[in-house]
């Protein structure tokens, strides 16, 4: 299976109010961007700790009805914060919204003020990687069991690096599996992956790579270039709500188009 490079941005939902958050998105659509991402978190990552900040799944729900092409999804929803069965329930209907377009990014949980002051047991990285691994069959039975079914093929998208437990989840259940880190790190996670992959019985090739940059500043087409080579096909480029100015994926997007010409 050949996988084609997409683009993705990852607008991050601090600091700012909706309308700027639902102008980027239409802006990244009429760009060209192949997907957008936010992310599952109650408070802002950087920047004001008690800045404005605005809930994941109910804003997908909104990208859902306003955009017509371009495929969506957190990055990544939080294992903890919602039983798996109502997440599988909420990602059909989102999906039925969209007609077939969201990306069910899935993560094990890192932010220890989301679970404190949202009342979640916050408990050992260890853990929150059990339930991750409990929950993802029982998700996908249960999306299996709903009428109607989701309307695309509804991609599980797998966030994290960890070689021991996480990469073995990811050969398992992913199609899409990403990773922040660098070129040699990259390189290393990812044939761990194609061997949990010969390990399960899964096809390697069936499992789309993706990185990226948190701050959109900090990427470059050169950089992507190189992690392409080594076999990564989906890059993110984040975008804080103090400055959502998406030009600079511009450069990107015609990096995109030369490296998905036919040769």
């Amino acid at each position: 299976m050949t996988h084609p490079i997409r683009i993705a941005v990852q607008i991050q939902q601090q600091h700012t109010d909706y309308a700027a958050i639902r102008r980027t998105v239409a802006t990244a659509e009429e760009m060209g961007v192949d997907v957008v991402y936010n992310w599952d978190h109650f408070f802002p990552l950087f920047g004001p700790a008690d800045g404005a900040h605005f809930e994941c799944w109910t804003m997908l729900a909104a990208w859902a009805e306003a955009t017509e092409r371009i495929a969506f999804g957190a990055l990544v929803t939080c294992n903890s914060y919602r039983n798996p069965q109502l997440l599988a329930d909420m990602a059909r209907t989102v999906d039925h919204i969209s007609g077939g377009r969201l990306i069910l990014g899935m993560g094990s949980g890192w932010f220890e003020r989301d679970y404190d002051e949202y009342g979640y047991e916050f408990g050992t990285a260890s853990g929150r990687l059990r339930d991750l691994d409990r929950d993802l069959p029982t998700l996908k039975q249960r999306l299996d069991l709903l009428n109607p079914a989701p309307i695309g093929s509804l991609p599980i998208l797998i966030g994290g690096g960890g070689e021991k437990v996480t990469l073995r989840i990811a050969a398992e259940h992913a199609d899409i599996w990403h990773v922040f880190g660098s070129l040699e790190t990259i390189i290393r996670k990812n044939q761990v992956l194609d061997d949990w992959c010969q390990k399960v019985g899964r096809d390697p090739a069936a499992i789309e790579r993706s990185t990226g940059w948190t701050e959109l500043a900090k990427a470059s087409v050169a950089a992507a270039d190189e992690l392409a080579d080594a076999g990564v096909h989906q890059f993110t480029l984040g975008v804080d709500g103090r400055n959502y100015d998406v030009s600079a994926v511009q450069a990107f997007l015609d990096w995109r188009d030369e490296r998905n010409a036919p040769t």
